[in-house]
């Protein structure tokens, strides 16, 4: 399927869109990394568009004392997929999930 081509203004709108979702994401982290929100608020977001476009991996590779390898090592012990996002994760994950790192 070829990519659609867009005017001038609807790429400008789409690229404004997408540094509004990457920011929104950044802060996030940001946050979860100075202590400000736990990781049960950000799952808890995961329904809002943005937030839950989030991989799961760095999710957890933003958290204090937690790596590529740790985050990694995680996701395996409680079989979530390497390309899961928040949105994707189910019931049993989530728990699992809060369980580990909560």
């Amino acid at each position: 399927m070829p990519i659609p081509q867009l005017s001038a203004d609807a790429r400008q709108a789409a690229l404004e869109k997408a540094k509004a979702a990457r920011l929104k994401r950044a802060q996030i982290r940001e946050e979860l990394k100075a202590g400000k929100i736990d990781i049960k608020s950000v799952l808890d977001m995961r329904d809002d568009p943005v937030v839950g476009r989030m991989k799961v991996s760095t999710l957890i590779e933003t958290i204090p004392g937690y790596g590529k390898a740790k985050a990694e090592k995680v996701m395996k012990e409680l079989q979530i997929a390497e390309s899961r996002r928040l949105r994707g994760l189910g019931d049993r994950q989530r728990g699992a999930l809060l369980e580990r790192l909560g």
